[in-house]
């Protein structure tokens, strides 16, 4: 794939065309320094650079930086934050996935900061020994979302995204790196998306982890478990994931209402988990069952109306029957609306042409549901738990951060087009 998505999706800006250049052995660091002038921008033949034609940050820096690497797998990136002047930095990977929030360095002073950032191709490697055995091929990407629009999160290449009140990046170091990954699986309220106002739990989980271990997001917008399976979403994570690594499902929104040829009802949704979970543990994974979050909704009495119940039921049928990790985040989601109320809870979901959004997530809402992940996986007592961040604080349901209080710091790119499913 030789198509480069520069910001034309992102931002009607035109697109590039690039493809990989010769990197360092894979055992060796890259080490950039970003610091001085002019500004390295992007080529082919350079290897790494900013993205030409990116809108500038509060720093006046173009807003992306890209590398490419010799292969897909973890890359722990180490960046010196600071300048001249005090700087507040946040940094996003890929499709906007939250890596670091809001860091701030003094006038003249430095600080340096590590995270893990997984990076893959839709090529899909044979795995003989199996079970079933996984044939060689590729993801089916939807086009043109994932072929064009979402490429950045497909190309053998790390983006970054240099953003916060008065960003200061001054060097980076990528190395790859053999660490614990976890995988997402889901549909839209799971899956990185591209431009703002929406964002998901899954970009926000990569925020709550130690830099010990890697985060891979496979989810899509408005896809079942059936898609799962027919797009080889699952046959991708089980090519490359290793013993012990997690694997996180959320499927439930889409599979209500996308059934056809006798699947998509609880009892082909439970099979197909099954499906996957059976997939999983054969190949020495860990899987873990996540129960859909509540689509936002009041009756006129200001009581929450649940509409997901059949699902959630169903998920944690499958995670008792094959005695599963269990995260119920359609318990907890309902937890969190009825805390803010039919009022504040709107605070938590994206407009979109005037028009509130009740199933999808803005950057408040998608923080608070990863932090009721990151509840759910200590509760089951996942073992990659141990490597959440120790400073999250209490997390609980019924006691969610005050919306007027929270901010990350916004992406360039904005969309009136509503994510696929619902």
């Amino acid at each position: 794939m030789n198509m480069r998505l520069l910001l034309s999706t992102l931002l009607a800006l035109p697109l590039c065309l690039g493809g990989c250049a010769s990197q360092p052995p894979a055992a060796d660091a890259l080490r950039l320094d970003l610091a001085g002038t002019p500004e390295p921008t992007y080529s082919r033949e350079r290897g790494n650079g900013f993205e030409p034609g990116a809108p500038r940050n509060a720093a006046g820096q173009p807003s992306f930086f890209t590398v490419d690497v010799p292969a897909e797998g973890n890359y722990r990136v180490t960046v010196t934050l600071g300048g001249a002047k005090a700087s507040d930095t946040t940094i996003k990977s890929e499709l906007r996935r939250l890596m670091l929030d809001a860091v701030p360095v003094p006038a003249g002073g430095t600080a340096t900061r590590s995270f893990i950032v997984n990076v893959r191709t839709a090529r899909i490697a044979a795995v003989p020994g199996a079970t079933p055995p996984i044939e060689a091929g590729v993801v089916k990407l939807k086009e043109p979302r994932e072929s064009k629009d979402e490429i950045w999160a497909w190309d053998q290449r790390i983006t970054l995204e240099i953003n916060g009140a008065q960003p200061a990046l001054r060097s980076l170091v990528i190395e790859p790196v053999k660490v614990p990954t976890v995988f997402l699986l889901g549909d839209s309220t799971v899956a990185d998306q591209s431009r703002e106002p929406y964002s998901s739990w899954g970009q926000m989980l990569t925020a709550l982890f130690k830099p010990t271990v890697a985060v891979a997001n496979h989810a899509q917008s408005g896809e079942t478990f059936r898609d799962s399976l027919a797009r080889r979403r699952i046959d991708k994570i089980l090519s490359v994931m290793q013993p012990g690594d997690t694997v996180l499902l959320q499927f439930g929104h889409n599979d209500q209402k996308q059934q056809k040829d006798g699947s998509g009802n609880a009892e082909t949704y439970k099979a197909e988990l099954r499906t996957h979970a059976e997939r999983i543990l054969a190949r020495g994974g860990v899987p873990v069952v996540v129960s859909s979050m509540e689509r936002r909704n009041f009756d006129p009495q200001g009581r929450f109306k649940p509409s997901l119940t059949e699902y959630a039921d169903a998920a944690r049928a499958v995670a008792r029957d094959m005695k599963l990790a269990f995260i119920d985040l359609n318990a907890m989601s309902q937890q969190f609306y009825a805390a803010l109320g039919p009022e504040r809870s709107q605070a938590a979901h994206p407009m979109n042409n005037g028009k509130l959004d009740n199933t999808h997530h803005n950057n408040y809402g998608a923080m608070q549901l990863a932090r009721l992940v990151a509840l759910g996986l200590r509760e089951a007592r996942v073992p990659v738990a141990a490597q959440l961040r120790d400073d999250l604080g209490t997390i609980d349901p019924g006691k969610p951060q005050p919306p007027e209080q929270f901010r990350v710091a916004p992406s360039p790119g904005f969309t009136q087009q509503r994510p696929l499913g619902d």
